[in-house]
This record gives C-alpha cells, sequence and structure tokens, in this order.
C-alpha cells in the first residue's frame, strides 16, 4: 500500500472529453515513458516546456495511442519534480489503455491529491494555495472562480506572512524581556503588545471574510417560509423558473422541504421550500408535523428568509408573531397573489414595527419577481462586505478553526497583560498563536494532518 511522500513516479488520468489528459510526475519520469514512447530519444533529449508529437507503444511494440506529451524539467513543473503530461485522444477506453501501459513500464497511480502533494512538500506552494485548487475546481458561479483565484495567485498567503510577521516581532520582543528583570523594563505599554494588537485585528477581519467566502463557494441558503396555501411553492417554481414543488390548492400539500440552485447577479443561491407553519392540531397528520418541524429547523439556520404571506387574506397572529420573533434578521417579506381581485394593499413599515423589508409580487403572473431578486442580492451584499484591508479571505473551514484558535491565544495573552499578570504566563500563548498560524500556511505541519487533507481531492490533482 502507498503512501504520500513516497518517491515512486506516479500517473493518473487529469481530465477527460474529446481529448484526454494523463498527468505523471517524479524523479526518472522521462526514462519510464521512454520505454513506451516510439520516439526514446527525442524524449529524453527535450527541455522543459516542450511538446513532442509520438506514439505509446505496448510491451510488444504496438502502438496504444496517438499523443502529444508536454515535457516538464524540474524544478520548473507544478510538482517540482520532472513531469510528463501526455495528451491523447478522449473515451475511457484509450486513456485506461495508456495507464495499464504506464503501470506496465514500472508507473504507480496517483494518489488523490498527490500532484498537489508534492507541490507543496517541495516548495512550490503553501497550504492555502493547495487547498484553493480544490475550490477551483468546485467552484459555481464566476465570483467563487475569481476568489479561489485570488488564493492560488498566493493572496491569503501573503497575509498570513504579514500577520505572522508581527506575531514574530511580538514573540521576540517577549521573549527578549523574559531576560530582563521586572524593574528594567521602561514604564508603559510593553512592545510585543502593540504588535499583537495588530495581529489580533488583522485576523479578525479574516474571520469575517469567512463568511462571504463561504456563501460564495456554497450558495446563501434562502428559506421560503409561512402559513399554508401562502404561496409559497408557487414562488420557488417562479424563482427557479421550472415546475419543481408541486402546487395545489389544499393546505399542508407540501410536507418535506425541497431544495433548488439557482443564481442572482452572478450570486449563488441555495433556495429551499418548505411545509407551511401552522400551530399543531390533533388532526394533523405525522408527517406533517414532521415537515412543520424541519422547516423550523431550516428558518433557524437560513442565511436569508422570504417569508411569505397570501395577501388576499393578510396577516395572522401566526405571521406577526413569527416576524416579530425575527426581526432584524435578514428577512424579506413576501407580498403574495397581488394579481387577484381580492388581494389587500401593501401593509406600509410605519404602521407594523414587527414589518421587514416588503415586496408586493404575483408568483402566478411574475409581477414583483424583479424586484425581489434585487432585494435578496443587495441582503446577500450587506452578508459578504469585508474591509478592503484583506486582499483575500480565508476560503476553508481548516483555515477558519486554525484562526479562531489564534484568536482565542492572543486575546488570552492580552487579556493576561492587561492583568500585569507574569511574562511568563503570556510569552508562551504568543508562541503557541504563532505556531497555530502557521498550521494555516503549512509552515508547521503533521503528516497525518497533510494526508487527511490531500485526500480529499480528486485524481489527477
Amino acid at each position: 500500500m502507498r503512501n504520500y511522500g513516497d518517491d515512486c513516479v506516479i500517473a493518473a488520468q487529469a481530465s477527460q472529453g474529446a481529448v484526454a489528459l494523463i498527468r505523471t510526475s517524479g524523479n526518472g519520469c522521462l526514462e519510464l515513458l521512454a520505454k513506451v514512447f516510439s520516439r526514446p530519444k527525442t524524449l529524453l533529449e527535450a527541455a522543459g516546456n516542450s511538446v513532442i508529437y509520438g506514439w505509446i507503444l505496448d510491451q510488444e511494440g504496438s502502438p496504444v495511442d496517438e499523443v502529444l506529451v508536454n515535457v516538464y524539467r524540474a524544478p520548473r513543473s507544478y510538482t517540482g519534480e520532472d513531469g510528463v503530461d501526455i495528451s491523447c485522444h478522449g473515451g475511457s477506453t484509450a486513456a485506461n489503455t495508456i495507464l495499464e501501459t504506464l503501470r506496465k513500464a514500472g508507473f504507480c497511480d496517483a494518489l488523490p491529491g498527490e500532484f498537489t502533494f508534492r507541490s507543496f512538500v517541495n516548495g512550490k506552494i503553501d497550504l492555502t494555495r493547495s487547498e484553493s485548487v480544490m475550490e477551483l475546481v468546485s467552484a459555481k458561479t464566476k465570483n467563487a472562480l475569481k476568489l479561489a483565484v485570488k488564493r492560488l495567485s498566493g493572496a491569503l498567503e501573503r497575509e498570513i506572512k504579514a500577520i505572522r510577521n508581527s506575531l514574530l516581532e511580538a514573540v521576540s520582543a517577549a521573549e527578549l524581556f523574559l531576560d530582563y528583570p521586572e524593574d528594567e523594563i521602561d514604564e508603559g505599554p510593553p512592545p510585543y503588545r502593540k504588535a499583537a494588537e495588530e495581529a489580533l485585528k488583522k485576523l479578525k477581519l479574516l474571520l469575517v471574510s469567512y463568511g462571504r467566502e463561504r456563501l460564495f463557494q456554497e450558495g446563501a441558503a434562502v428559506v421560503i417560509a409561512g402559513r399554508p396555501n401562502a404561496g409559497k411553492s408557487s414562488l420557488f417554481n417562479a424563482l427557479l423558473n421550472e415546475d419543481r414543488s408541486i402546487v395545489t390548492e389544499i393546505p399542508g400539500t407540501t410536507r418535506d422541504w425541497i431544495e433548488g440552485s439557482v443564481s442572482f447577479k452572478g450570486i449563488p443561491l441555495r433556495l429551499i421550500d418548505t411545509a407551511g407553519l401552522r400551530d399543531f392540531t390533533v388532526d394533523q397528520n405525522k408527517a406533517e408535523i414532521q415537515g412543520i418541524e424541519r422547516s423550523r429547523n431550516l428558518i433557524e439556520e437560513a442565511d436569508i428568509i422570504l417569508y411569505t404571506v397570501d395577501s388576499c387574506i393578510g396577516f395572522c397572529e401566526e405571521d406577526k408573531k413569527f416576524l416579530t420573533e425575527h426581526s432584524g434578521e435578514s428577512l424579506i417579506l413576501v407580498w403574495n397573489k397581488i394579481d387577484s381581485t381580492e388581494a389587500l394593499s401593501v401593509p406600509q413599515p410605519e404602521n407594523n414595527n414587527y414589518l421587514a423589508l416588503c415586496i408586493p409580487v404575483s408568483a402566478a403572473t411574475g409581477r414583483g419577481l424583479d424586484e425581489l431578486c434585487t432585494s435578496i442580492a443587495d441582503l446577500f451584499s450587506q452578508k459578504i462586505s469585508v474591509s478592503d484591508e484583506l486582499s483575500a479571505g480565508l476560503g476553508t473551514q481548516r483555515q477558519k478553526e486554525l484562526t479562531e484558535k489564534t484568536v482565542a491565544c492572543l486575546e488570552e495573552a492580552l487579556l493576561l497583560d492587561e492583568k500585569d499578570e507574569s511574562l511568563d504566563l503570556i510569552a508562551p500563548l504568543l508562541r503557541e498563536s504563532l505556531n497555530t498560524l502557521g498550521e494555516i500556511t503549512g509552515e508547521v505541519s503533521t503528516a497525518d494532518v497533510l494526508e487527511i487533507m490531500f485526500s480529499r481531492f480528486c485524481l489527477g490533482k
């Protein structure tokens, strides 16, 4: 069984389609490939960043496929090792046959993420850039792609290094002070405090940035809530522009939640239709009760709530109670069914202190939907606003958790300093914050952590 970090020469299919790409890497890579290439001398003498035409041959010397090979010489390659990318004809048969030929020549199957792992180990990229590779692969919108590219280009790495320099200054000053008795220290704030406070400020900005990055990666959860027959499913279908939810005049038709993906102005959203909210009664069956309970759980986790009210009925006590309980949250009141002749006037905020942003719509005709989409996008924009002091934000849960841990260490150190506690207690906390921050970029890491992280990558990356 292979492990990350061994010295095998590796190969894996990196893409498929009309043209497939097989990636190889490792010291001795060109020599192994020359055994099954129609122009071995040309391949072995090829300069880095050059392209060669030829054929892959099986062990009997019979042609397997006509290919182009891109040659890379260490250290000027993605992994920092010698490597060759083989462009062959698409389809699983051609690529699989070439891979089998490479195995017989001495290549090993690459582990998930092993090419990026080797790039990290060989100092080509740090861990923040490594993680951005998978962010690029999974990006759902142009904005998500743009943010991932920033991290791939090293923007987050530079932010972390700048903070690390402040922490280094704080740690150095604190440990220097340990060599002197307290009566030799000048009055006033100790020199390590300013550097620690500066680092803490930037780290807190990074934590705020994670919310924005997560929303662009996963999409904001927009939950459509309201009483039965308020038109939630019709609104869900209208916003998705497809017939996904069942719509009837029977209350309680939606027993469970249903989700669909949509993008408003380049903003990814997870639109969720839920069961109608109402108090439990003896005539309700267990399925509807479970659906209502799930709806309430989804509402608690929502980034934005679209609370839908039937304008032909107006506010019920349950509506007023819900809006009062959720005032101040990211909530839009959807005054639905305005196409009906029985529709009541749109309520005014000044007459209802529980009323959030109110948008009159008709899910049936589409009237008001553009305004609703704009309001959703505006609310989203408020959630993702981040200080201009940062050039990049945190992109993964791992980065967020390590940043939180670093912040906790610094806050504790500064609190002890305010209480005039011994520097023997403060200095280790500053050192721990420095080491924890180093885990984000990989300056401090363990083999187990790296293996778990890269094993989540797809093959060929």
